[in-house]
């Protein structure tokens, strides 16, 4: 098989290429540029799963980067298994043809307890003193002393929150070469997030997102450089493209002033009761699983969704079929954000009550997605003193808590998941094998089938 390189240029769209990224310009005018048509939802798991299965997520069960598990009737997001996804992988169908073929998955997600050959994906320590500290969970194991003795610890707190930057990019991208150097997989598949950061904080503002391109276009120059120079088809693709948003909408709010929403009380702070609610959301960025306990409230809810404003969807059981989301994961209704608008997670109607894990970044503790984890609240004064102490504490091994985040849903000016209309904000799929790509617009599961024509 040919050696065959994937890289996931996170938010990267048509509208994105251009006079801030002349490397990716140049090359995809040296081959050919096909427009993905979105996902529903258009986020990272879900569309990850279905690139590397060539299924729906009716099929592979990947509904959104989290959702309700309804055996526990637990919200949980960001879970790493790769027995999650329930539909073959692509490297297991390819080994099955021949032997030799391998496989490194550069931090894609559902990347543990994988049957990859080489997995490198993030895994921060959370020893009993109550800190977080950067690490990487590796396969083989002896991998992840290698990377970090050569590359240094992985710089988890610019892979996400409010200080996350290219740094975080850039180690990847040197960690996946230094993996093909020592191993030579046959397919690697390389995750490059850099741009989802700033898109979500400022939108499509190219005088804020110049930067942004440019950074991420010399990390892609030095990956296509180095991997064309080892002989390798390289493909870029990415997961969605982002759009500008002014509306937060904040769905389990208008669930909890209809009498649906149960609260817990925990030290003056309230959390969400998912055993005790009728009907809450899991708010995915533009998209919604609502979780419904009893059958005979689903009618209701829903008119309750149709009339409110600024949701533009309501998926019941048989709109669900149309769209591919008709899995047992999915909420018992899906409901999707008008253009301009996003779901929050918040739940309660006092930021007093806020809970504590509000004002952090804590992806999986929060039982939905909240992008205002990429802000330092500006109403903090003193905020880089604030900051300092607290990092001192931690370095003395003291408990700590980084208590920044604010709970303004405005900041946020881009976001996704939602079936965008213009083909110029579609995730994107470039290739060198123009041959290969017969259309200019794809479906999701198309990619599957395209990264098996390169290999071949």
């Amino acid at each position: 098989m040919k050696k065959t390189v994937v890289l996931n240029v996170v938010a990267l769209s048509s509208r994105l290429i251009g006079k801030h990224t002349p490397f990716l310009k140049k090359w995809s005018e040296g081959g050919k540029k096909a427009n993905i048509k979105p996902l529903l939802p258009a986020v990272t798991c879900s569309s990850q799963a279905t690139y590397f299965t060539g299924k729906w997520p009716a099929e592979h069960g990947v509904v959104g980067n989290g959702w309700c598990f309804r055996d526990e009737y637990e919200i949980k997001f960001w879970r790493q298994s790769n027995k999650l996804v329930q539909a073959p992988k692509i490297w297991e169908e390819l080994k099955k043809e021949d032997p030799n073929f391998t496989c490194a998955n550069m931090f894609w997600w559902f990347n543990m307890n994988s049957t990859v050959d080489f997995a490198v994906t993030p895994r921060p320590l959370y020893p009993a003193t109550g800190l977080k500290l950067p690490d990487i969970h590796s396969q083989p194991m002896d991998l992840r002393q290698k990377l970090q003795n050569e590359l240094g610890q992985f710089p988890l707190f610019s892979f996400w929150g409010p200080n996350a930057n290219i740094e975080s990019t850039r180690w990847i991208a040197d960690a996946s070469m230094m993996v093909d150097k020592w191993h030579d997989p046959t397919l690697t598949l390389i995750y490059l997030p850099h741009l989802d950061y700033n898109l979500q904080r400022v939108g499509i503002d190219f005088s804020k997102m110049g930067k942004d391109l440019q950074e991420i276009d010399k990390v892609c120059e030095d990956l296509i450089t180095y991997y064309e120079s080892k002989g390798a088809e390289v493909m870029v693709v990415s997961e969605y493209g982002i759009t500008d948003v002014n509306n937060p909408v904040h769905i389990n709010r208008v669930l909890r002033e209809n009498g649906y929403i149960s609260v817990k009380d925990e030290l003056g702070r309230e959390t969400l009761d998912t055993w005790a609610s009728r009907a809450f959301g899991v708010a995915d960025h533009q998209l919604a699983h609502i979780y419904i306990k009893d059958p005979l409230d689903i009618p209701a809810v829903k008119k309750l969704l149709e009339e409110t404003p600024d949701i533009e969807l309501v998926l019941d059981e048989e709109g669900k079929k149309d769209y591919h989301l008709n899995h047992e994961r999915a909420g018992d209704l899906v409901v999707m954000a008008d253009e301009k608008s996003w779901f929050t997670y918040y739940f309660w109607l006092d930021d007093k009550k806020a809970p504590d894990y509000a004002r952090t970044v804590d992806i999986h503790r929060k039982p939905g997605y909240d992008p205002v984890e990429t802000f330092a609240d500006p109403k903090i004064k003193f905020l880089m003193g604030k900051i300092g102490w607290t990092l001192l504490k931690k370095k003395l091994g003291f408990r700590y808590l980084m208590d920044v985040i604010p709970l303004d849903a405005t900041l946020v000016k881009g976001s996704h998941g939602r079936t965008n209309k213009e083909k110029e904000d579609w995730p994107v799929f470039i290739t060198q094998k123009p041959e290969l790509l017969e259309r200019t617009a794809i479906d999701s599961v198309d990619v599957y089938d395209l990264i098996i024509k390169h290999l071949k």
